[in-house]
């Protein structure tokens, strides 16, 4: 497993401790100890041979080479711990990314297994995109963990391109819905103790207008018309007691003695106006409300305009993802396969490269070239043939036939 300069194609998953540096010597202990308590779970289900963790200061960088969904479950686990433990102090703010590509196993200077390459990087790189307590992954480790069952699949949602600090484009794909359990991360890691009440309120607030949504979007177009209505009719009855209070003038008050010179008004003449004025609105006003009431029924129906657009527009992301699910990417070639064509008995592979190239069919190692070709035994009928060279791949799929000798000699051995 820790063989010096050996290059692996495995899943990666990078972790940051958001503002770690911000925080005192007492506060970065406290939380990189939580931080390792919460990771010591989380993969103690991973064999010891299976992964190797580098620890970053403020995170931990994790390779997996084993299970490909490996990477997933311990984020998973991770973020449930996370979310237990949110409402300590300090609260521990965790970003995470996910990623399956390459990376070269070697030793560090105390001769510990060490990885480095591009695997790493994209892996650290999809985490910056990351808000606290979400899970990002690129493009190549969705197409391979999607495909393991539906379940895997469905807990993806699609989040667009975005682009790093190297102008270096990545697709992202989300585990669970944007904000879902970042918005609670935030208000805790901000307000401490004292926001964890409103913070529930919030949720609950939120949730229940997510349902509110998602019943007017399931509505018929009958059922949304009287829901319009009826909120057109709650909000013409507030402007309506809006604007008696505004013509309502209070009583003057009562003269506690008679004085010379002053006339003594009945009380009944001074009344009797203000409750007409309070029941009745003068005419000039009715055209004032008719236009705050077509004003609110424009905004209504801007509102469920936008409502409509957003609906087409998830519509569409989501089968775009289905389409995208569906085509052949580049994971798929590095995945193993094998396809037999009903014939029994074997076959022969010749490759011809430099000395350390390394063969694999069907995703298995068949060996190293040496000082002679590397020459090897196949079963017959179609294999994925790739050839690991100076970081350089080469993979091709290849008809084998019984008692067919094949010669390859990629040109990235030359």
């Amino acid at each position: 497993m820790t063989d010096r300069g050996k290059t692996i194609i495995c899943s990666v998953l990078f972790l940051d401790i958001v503002e770690y540096s911000r925080k005192s010597v007492s506060g970065q202990i406290s939380l990189k100890e939580r931080f390792n308590a919460y990771l010591s779970v989380a993969i103690r289900d991973v064999p010891i041979d299976d992964r190797i963790i580098l620890d970053t200061g403020d995170g931990a960088a994790l390779s997996f080479l084993g299970d490909v969904g490996d990477a997933l479950q311990v984020a998973l686990s991770m973020r449930e711990s996370l979310r237990e433990g949110l409402h300590m102090e300090p609260p521990l703010l965790v970003r995470m990314g996910v990623n399956l590509g390459p990376v070269r196993l070697i030793r560090d200077i105390n001769g510990q297994p060490n990885i480095v390459g591009d695997g790493i990087n994209v892996a650290q790189r999809v985490m910056g995109f990351a808000d606290p307590g979400q899970i990002l992954v690129s493009r190549t480790y969705y197409d391979a963990v999607s495909r393991l069952s539906h379940e895997y699949a469905g807990m993806f949602h699609y989040q667009g391109s975005r682009t790093d600090k190297h102008v270096r484009e990545h697709e992202i794909y989300a585990i669970g819905y944007p904000g879902e359990f970042t918005s609670t991360l935030t208000l805790s890691g901000e307000g401490g103790r004292g926001k964890s009440e409103f913070s529930g309120f919030s949720r609950k607030l939120e949730k229940s207008w997510r349902n509110v949504l998602a019943a007017f979007g399931e509505a018929s177009l009958a059922m949304r018309a009287a829901y319009v209505a009826g909120a057109l009719v709650v909000l013409g009855g507030l402007i309506a007691g809006l604007v008696a209070v505004l013509h309502h003038q209070p009583a003057p008050p009562a003269p506690s003695a008679v004085e010379p010179g002053v006339a003594v008004v009945p009380a009944s003449s001074v009344m009797a106006p203000l409750a007409a004025s309070a029941v009745s609105v003068p005419p000039s006003r009715l055209s004032e409300r008719e236009r705050l009431s077509r004003k609110a029924r424009e905004m209504a129906g801007r509102e469920a305009a936008r409502e409509k657009a957003a609906r087409e527009a998830r519509e569409r992301e989501r089968q775009r993802a289905a389409q995208s699910a569906k085509s052949p990417s580049v994971i798929e070639r590095l995945l193993p396969r094998s396809r037999s064509n009903g014939s029994s008995g074997q076959a022969t592979v010749t490759l011809v490269c430099a000395q350390g190239a390394t063969l694999y069919i069907d995703g298995q190692n068949k060996g190293t070239v040496g000082k002679r070709p590397l020459v090897v035994g196949v079963d017959a009928g179609r294999h994925l043939v790739l050839v690991m060279y100076a970081s350089r791949v080469f993979s091709q799929s290849l008809d084998f036939t019984v008692g067919k000798a094949v010669r390859i000699s990629p040109t990235i051995c030359r």
